[in-house]
């Protein structure tokens, strides 16, 4: 069982109003957001706490909120959430060391 969630329009506010939340925004033709998952699959394991959800920009009218308020230069793109809150923005790929390194010091605080 995946424990990414789904995050679309529907749940975006109640997802990112959370304590602690990750959306990675992808889409499905990206090769890096491919090589991203697993690495989302097992910091999503290690941080019980932190919500993590991946957004598929690329499904259509499933994100077009999300559209409005971010603007993405770049696949995968990662933010970080606390209470409904923007912490920080990461583009590309973060690797397992440095998003653990990240939750650490904005979100398990």
């Amino acid at each position: 069982m995946s424990t990414i969630l789904d995050v679309s329009d529907a749940n975006y506010k109640e997802f990112t109003d959370a304590p602690a939340s990750i959306v990675a925004y992808g889409l499905a033709t990206c090769e890096p957001c491919k090589q991203y998952d697993p690495i989302l699959e097992e910091t999503a394991s290690k941080f019980p706490a932190v919500k993590v959800g991946k957004a598929k920009m690329h499904v259509p009218g499933r994100c077009r909120e999300i559209k409005k308020t971010h603007t993405f230069e770049t696949y995968p793109t990662t933010h970080f959430f606390s209470n409904g809150a923007l912490l920080l923005t990461r583009e590309g790929v973060v690797e397992p060391a440095e998003l653990a390194a990240l939750i650490a010091d904005h979100l398990l605080k």
